[in-house]
């Protein structure tokens, strides 16, 4: 049943057309991501679809009955109500039905809010942003309509909201920039794309394939066009002038050609990798400690940063990642230990915030503060020609800041930081509010970028993608270090929190399920001075079968690095590797208990 019509719709801002009279239906059972280059109008078709903004042309038409719920960027509250009362506030709950208090606590508590009974006023902004969340969830809805949802949200909140969204039963419309959120809980694609919309039914990973293929259409339409449009061309300029009805229908579709709209391609915000020549000193973190109000952030914390690092530090909201990347970078002092930082350090920082721009400014001007042109792998680059290949063209170069749409404020902020050609680059959620084709090419960039990467993201993907080593914040203050990207730690994070359970002798019939009884059984035997028949075999066959599940886990990383781009793929991969590193796992401490039982065997022989 279609829930909303948007018809022939038309909405311009300033100069910008964002929409030329496009079309979309929303349908019962709708599961729609919007994705579009930041300034073509994402939040404003969610605005228009929540009634919130009015077309300039065109009719939207919602059903009589048709109840929308909508999340906004930045949401608003009334301070003189507490927390949970702004989200249960003017909303109806039949209590023999529905306990709409104590969900809503039992939310806000699942996504970090301890305390639902203070007041708006002391919380951040990613928090009014996850408290407005919970208003949307539970706000009756037969169309939920979401305006990055998953922004300020760790990875534990965003699994939580995949699976509830996965299960929802209304409709819903949302922005986002996760791509593994994107792959796992939508069912159709929206691209906004040139004053134009393409719908696509096929969730994120099917859409790449389903639009590479409209554009070559696209592309092959054009080419045949221009070809056409050549010999008509000719003909003209030949100087026919007869008046029959063939040569005027000869003369009309050549002014169709000539007037048609070109097929535009997409740009790309290029990157060259950019640094700084790194001396041998690095960055050296020595003991370090923080706390505020009597919460230890993390304490005697030692690491020294090496070149080449590319280092993912991740934790739940509030647990002190931001802290750490402000003492690394100087901006805080910490309450212990020191931070020791080498002549040559030229630290480059993207933090959440963008830092203050006079929005007076033109976009070109703001980037000739910092420089005029840089040197890079392919020559001398001017300031213009980096905004070109930011997707800042040739007018937008001479737009005030002040017109900018908040997605493209981020991507110009990024720009001048890379200018500045650092050779550690701190990122503090990079990937907020960075369209995703500005995060392809910006993952791209870090890939060939020489110098060292830290960076502090929520964003699955691209923390596979892009780093080696994982900081994770855990409790009591300590900050454990895995090696690999996220998905790595995700697989070592479950092999620990499963020894922890049998340690404990909690869920011991759970984790007989992920081991074979095998190993079940040799677990336990400790007494036992001779191998039985198959555990001869398996102990002369053992090195073979570790070293062939390592050439495993090392062809699944080659493929891994091939498939960079290939979302689904790249996704299958990382648990393949994931189910690899476990059976690696599980085969060395068979190793060992093997290996001391032959010891044992040995022993007890020599003694006799």
């Amino acid at each position: 049943m279609n829930l909303l019509t948007i018809e022939n719709m038309s909405k311009s801002y300033t100069e910008r057309m964002l929409f030329d009279h496009v079309s979309l239906g929303i349908n019962e059972g709708d599961k729609i991501g919007v994705i579009g280059i930041n300034g073509t109008g994402k939040s404003t078709l969610l605005k228009i679809i929540a009634g919130l903004e009015e077309p300039d042309d065109g009719v939207v038409t919602k059903g009589k009955k048709v109840r929308i719920s909508y999340l906004s960027q930045t949401p608003v509250f009334d301070e003189d109500l507490n927390i949970l009362q702004n989200v249960v506030q003017g909303q109806k709950a039949e209590e023999e039905y529905r306990n709409l208090e104590g969900e809503a606590r039992a939310m806000l508590i699942k996504l970090g809010i301890t305390d639902p009974e203070g007041t708006p006023k002391v919380l951040s902004g990613g928090q009014k942003k996850r408290v407005a969340l919970v208003r949307a969830l539970l706000t009756p809805a037969d169309i939920l309509v979401l305006d990055e949802p998953t922004n300020h949200l760790d990875s534990t909140m965003t699994e939580w909201l995949e699976d509830y969204l996965a299960k929802y039963r209304g409709a819903f419309i949302m922005i986002t920039h996760d791509r593994y959120f994107l792959d796992k809980v939508t069912n159709k694609i929206i691209e906004i794309d040139k004053g134009s919309i393409y719908s696509y039914t096929a969730n994120y990973s099917k859409f790449l394939e389903l639009k590479a293929e409209r554009e070559e259409m696209q592309l092959a339409s054009e080419r045949k066009a221009k070809s056409l449009f050549r010999v008509e061309l000719e003909w003209m300029q030949r100087g026919a002038r007869a008046r029959s009805t063939k040569q005027k229908a000869h003369i009309q579709r050549f002014e169709e050609l000539r007037d048609r709209k070109v097929i535009e391609t997409d740009g790309k915000v290029e990157i060259n990798a950019l640094s700084s020549r790194m001396g041998k000193k690095t960055i050296e973190l020595d003991g370090i400690g923080k706390a505020y109000d009597g919460k230890v952030l993390f304490q005697n914390f030692t690491y020294i940063l090496l070149p080449g690092d590319r280092i993912g530090i991740i934790g739940p909201n509030g647990c002190g990642k931001s802290t750490l990347l402000n003492i690394l970078t100087g901006k805080l002092v910490p309450d212990e230990g020191s931070v020791e930082m080498g002549s040559t350090i030229k630290l480059g920082y993207f933090s959440q915030e963008n830092e203050y721009m006079d929005e007076s400014l033109k976009v070109i001007d703001y980037i000739k503060d910092t420089a005029e042109y840089i040197q890079t792998s392919e020559g001398t680059v001017t300031a213009s020609q980096m905004c070109e290949k930011f997707l800042f063209t040739g007018s937008m170069q001479y737009t005030v800041i002040a017109k900018l749409s908040g997605g493209e404020k981020r991507r110009l902020y990024l720009l001048k930081v890379l200018m500045e050609a650092p050779n550690v680059l701190v990122l503090d959620e990079p990937t907020n509010d960075l369209d995703i084709q500005t995060l392809n090419i910006l993952e791209e960039y870090l890939m060939t970028f020489s110098g060292i990467v830290v960076t502090v993201s929520h964003d699955r993907y691209f923390l596979d993608k892009i780093t080696t080593r994982i900081f994770a914040f855990e409790d009591n203050g300590v900050i454990r270090q895995y090696e690999g990207n996220f998905s790595d730690y995700k697989a070592a994070r479950e092999i620990l929190d499963l020894e922890a359970m049998d340690n404990k002798g909690e869920a011991a019939n759970s984790s007989k399920e992920k081991v074979s009884a095998a190993t079940a059984t040799w677990k336990q035997r400790d007494t036992k001075l001779k191998f039985s028949y198959q555990e001869q075999r398996e102990f002369e066959t053992i090195d073979e079968v570790i070293a062939e599940i390592e050439n495993q886990i090392e062809e699944t990383e080659i493929e891994i690095e091939k498939s960079a781009t290939e979302y689904s793929k790249l996704n299958e991969l990382m648990k393949k590797k994931g189910v690899l590193i476990k059976q690696l796992e599980d085969k060395m401490e068979r190793w060992v208990y093997l290996n001391d039982l032959a010891e044992q065997i040995e022993a007890s022989k020599n003694g006799k």
